[in-house]
């Protein structure tokens, strides 16, 4: 998949594009949808299959103190979309002027620099432009004027409810993984770069990989049996969320460490992918941290047991 800034990139003078919007948080079922109908509008009609999503939340911009955590990293998204068999993503940088666009100016703008817009595939929810302004009823009268045609996929439903990325990160913040997942059409995974830490994990002879998560939303405090993924390789782990009680830190803020089985190396600065298999057990607070030690060992023997 290439991955375009711009629309000058996508693709050779007089290319038929069929295109899919959507911020796609967790490329959830109903994401899925969008993006395999706009796969198939384009082998039959031998154009491109274009994904244009934004590189940050819009309310980032146009509402920040409405942003909602997210389900998904930036890199973890792309890849999810890619593994789908787009040809092309267009990350578009979700930027102040950007947003101050009508929705009429921006699928206008879209449809001169794309060349041959053939299909346009959006959720039925879908809105756009200033202020949310422009639907898919706009979009439909838009394709109209401008020869092409319009997909409002309807919602996916799983257990009776629409799948939605709001539904999705109640799931994870609540511990019920495996709802996520079901809806994800994947098993859930968290992913960040690997920062530094205080080397607590590596004094007590567990060393623990920092996990950068700002931003995504975190399954409740705890203790976890999960699959890390670092550099294409797959290695068991356990993964701890939580604020570290034992230490009784004045100023004690929310880490997620990884302590990944027989790895020896550096992980510094690196993507860890983070499967979750099950979960151990709560955080709970050590009378020392010879006790806590002890305890970090009695789970890496629970995960290995369970793998």
């Amino acid at each position: 998949m290439r991955i375009l800034q711009s629309l000058g990139e996508v693709c050779p003078p007089r290319r038929r594009v069929c295109l899919a919007i959507g911020f796609f948080d967790g490329v959830h079922l109903g994401h899925q949808q969008i993006i395999r109908q706009t796969i198939g509008n384009a082998r039959q009609h031998e154009a491109v299959a274009l994904v244009l999503t934004f590189d940050r939340h819009p309310n980032s911009v146009v509402a920040p103190n409405r942003v909602p955590p997210l389900i998904y990293s930036l890199p973890q998204k792309l890849r999810t979309i890619e593994s789908l068999g787009v040809d092309s993503l267009l990350l578009i940088d979700f930027d102040e002027r950007f947003s101050e666009q009508t929705g009429e100016a921006f699928v206008r703008g879209l449809a001169r620099d794309l060349g041959q817009v053939q299909s346009t595939s959006v959720g039925a929810n879908f809105a756009f432009g200033h202020k949310r302004a422009g639907n898919v009823e706009l979009l439909k009268k838009l394709g109209a004027a401008l020869k092409f045609s319009v997909h409002g996929m309807a919602a996916v439903a799983l257990d009776g409810k629409p799948v939605s990325s709001t539904r999705i990160r109640e799931a994870i913040q609540a511990g019920e993984l495996d709802a996520a997942s079901q809806m994800l059409g994947r098993a859930y995974s968290l992913a960040g770069l690997v920062t530094h830490g205080d080397g607590l994990g590596k004094q007590l002879g567990f060393p623990t990989a920092n996990v950068n998560v700002a931003g995504l939303a975190l399954p409740p405090k705890g203790v976890y049996a999960v699959h890390a993924v670092v550099g294409g390789k797959s290695w068991r782990a356990v993964l701890n969320i939580g604020m570290r009680p034992t230490l009784g830190h004045p100023e004690p803020r929310l880490q997620v460490e990884a302590h990944v089985i027989g790895f020896d190396g550096d992980l510094y600065d690196q993507e860890l992918e983070l499967t979750f298999v099950e979960k151990l057990r709560d955080e709970r607070k050590f009378d020392s941290l010879t006790a806590l030690r002890d305890q970090i060992a009695r789970d890496i023997q629970e995960a290995q047991l369970l793998f």
